[in-house]
C-alpha cells in the first residue's frame, strides 16, 4: 500500500474526503517526524512504537571488491509492533 492507497482507506473509512484525509495524514506524518527528530518516542496504543536509537560507527566491507571501509555513525528509526497489531497479521 502507497500513500494516496492508505489516503483513499483513510478517507473511506471515516467517510470523509480525499483531500481532508490527505491533510490528516500528511499532518500525523509531519507530528511524528517531528517528534521522533527531536528524539522523543512516538507510541500508538495497540498498534505500536516508533523510537530513534543511535548506531555507532562500525566497519563493514565493500561487496564489489572486499575492500574494508568504515560505516558512519547514524540515528536510526525503530518500529515495534503492538500486541494488538501482532495479533491481527497472525
Amino acid at each position: 500500500m502507497n500513500k494516496s492507497e492508505l489516503r483513499d482507506a483513510m478517507a473511506e473509512g471515516a467517510g470523509i474526503s480525499k483531500a481532508d484525509a490527505g491533510r490528516a495524514l500528511d499532518a500525523f506524518i509531519d507530528a511524528t517526524s517531528g517528534a521522533l527528530k527531536s528524539g522523543e518516542r512516538v507510541a500508538l496504543v495497540g498498534f505500536g512504537s516508533f523510537s530513534v536509537t543511535h548506531r555507532e560507527a562500525r566497519k563493514g566491507r565493500n561487496p564489489q571488491t572486499g575492500k574494508e571501509i568504515t560505516i558512519a555513525a547514524k540515528n536510526v528509526v525503530k518500529f515495534k509492533p503492538g500486541a494488538e497489531l501482532n495479533e491481527k497479521v497472525k
